[in-house]
This record gives structure tokens, C-alpha cells and sequence, in this order.
């Protein structure tokens, strides 16, 4: 499975969406290239399937992810994490082989 939602993360991502004006179908994740390490996750709602997305499904949440995306993150787990005031969505992808020190980009 390319990538997969903690029950936490799932739980975050049904409430946004349920939120979401616009209807949104599910989570869309993938990777831009950008940052000191070279690619960042990009995270947005999901209005809509295409055909070179592939959809799985993690605790009743849509993930797309555009086909191309997939070897970059292949086998992640995201979490969301809330450290005080602070929240964030947690990456843990096998494909990383370096991060940057800001923790907002990764090499593979």
C-alpha cells in the first residue's frame, strides 16, 4: 500500500473535510520538488479523482495520490501530531534517505 493514515490522522482528516465548503472526496498528498533536500510533501483536499490518481483507503479516509507521486512515497505512514499549541501532520516515509534540519524536506 503506498501510503497509510494512523487512526489519529484519519480523525483529523473527517473532521477538515467534513468542514470543507467545496465537497472534498478525501486527502490528496504528493511532492513538489522544492526545499534544501529536494522534494516537500504537499498536502491538499481531494475534490475530485482523476484518472492517473490512485485512491486507497486508511480508517474510512480517501487518499489520492497521482500515480507519478507513488515511488516517492511508497509504504508512509502519516500521522498528525499536536505538541501544545502546534499541530502537524507526521511523515514517516522508508523512501527518505536524508531530511533537512527544518524537517519541511527529504531526499530519496
Amino acid at each position: 500500500m503506498p501510503v497509510t493514515l494512523t487512526e489519529r490522522a484519519a480523525e483529523h482528516v473527517r473532521r477538515q473535510i467534513a468542514q470543507h465548503p467545496s465537497g472534498a472526496v478525501g486527502l490528496r498528498l504528493g511532492i513538489k520538488a522544492s526545499g534544501c533536500s529536494g522534494f516537500r510533501y504537499v498536502v491538499d483536499y481531494a475534490e475530485q479523482v482523476g484518472e492517473e490518481d490512485l485512491v486507497v483507503e486508511a480508517h474510512g479516509v480517501q487518499v489520492v495520490v497521482a500515480r507519478r507521486h507513488v515511488p516517492f512515497l511508497e509504504g508512509t505512514e502519516v500521522d498528525f501530531v499536536r505538541d501544545g499549541l502546534n499541530q502537524r501532520f507526521d511523515f514517516r516515509n522508508p523512501n527518505a534517505r536524508d531530511l533537512c534540519g527544518c524537517g519541511e524536506s527529504f531526499a530519496v
